[in-house]
């Protein structure tokens, strides 16, 4: 039994497509050559790149600054850390320092104050020796007593000069009065003791060589108003 036909059945396939393609052909465009910018064109792409170099370098003057600052900021940062640092080290080896001199002082102190105790008391006990109490019975044993309480100052006084050496400036005046008293009176002593021929010898031989002097003095002048 034949197909039924249809409209499609009379249609050139081959036809169509050729014509399809020519028609395709006539309306696509003709290719244009790149013509070269015109001087507008140029212009506008100058402006534009001067724009874009003002904006990098405005954006590199805003990274420079950046930069400075977080420099400045690692240089105080460096300088706190290296300042903290060493006052912690100063101030704990300070206040170690002046614990010790604290402790120190504090110890001196208190040994001076004991000393003072002891220098009050020696004077006290010195003072209070009443030589006109002393009677022709017990004169001896007053006298034993008060030389033990005068020995025993001297001592109390030796051990604090040992221990304060600026109790040494307190002796010094009193031994150089007793040093030129001794001298003085060893010399009146040696004075005392020459005859009046051994003291005019002594004297001569003091002298003498300022005498010699004095006579070569007087000869050198004669001499030169002699030559003149």
């Amino acid at each position: 039994m034949p197909l039924p036909l249809d409209d499609t059945d009379f249609i050139d396939r081959d036809v169509q497509d050729a014509r399809a393609a020519g028609r395709a052909t006539q309306t696509e465009p003709a290719a244009v050559a790149p013509r070269p910018p015109t001087r507008e064109e140029l212009a506008a792409k100058v402006t534009e790149t001067q724009h874009q170099i003002a904006e990098l370098k405005r954006a590199h003057d805003e990274l420079e600054r950046e930069r400075s600052a977080l420099e400045e900021a690692r240089r105080r940062r460096g300088e706190f850390e290296t300042g903290r640092a060493e006052v912690i080290e100063r101030i704990t080896r300070g206040i170690g320092l002046l614990e010790k001199a604290e402790f120190e002082t504090r110890k001196n102190a208190e040994a001076m104050a004991r000393t003072l105790d002891g220098f009050k008391t020696a004077l006290s006990q010195v003072q209070d020796i009443k030589e006109e109490n002393w009677t022709l019975e017990n004169w001896n044993t007053e006298l034993t007593r008060a030389l033990t309480t005068v020995e025993n100052a001297r001592m109390e006084w030796n051990a604090a000069q040992l221990k304060w050496p600026l109790l040494e400036g307190a002796t010094a005046p009193l031994q150089v009065e007793q040093a030129n008293q001794s001298a003085s009176s060893t010399a009146r002593d040696l004075l005392g003791e020459q005859s009046l021929g051994r003291l005019c010898k002594v004297g001569l031989a003091l002298t003498w060589p300022l005498a010699v002097v004095a006579l070569l003095a007087v000869a050198v002048f004669v001499l030169v108003l002699l030559w003149k």
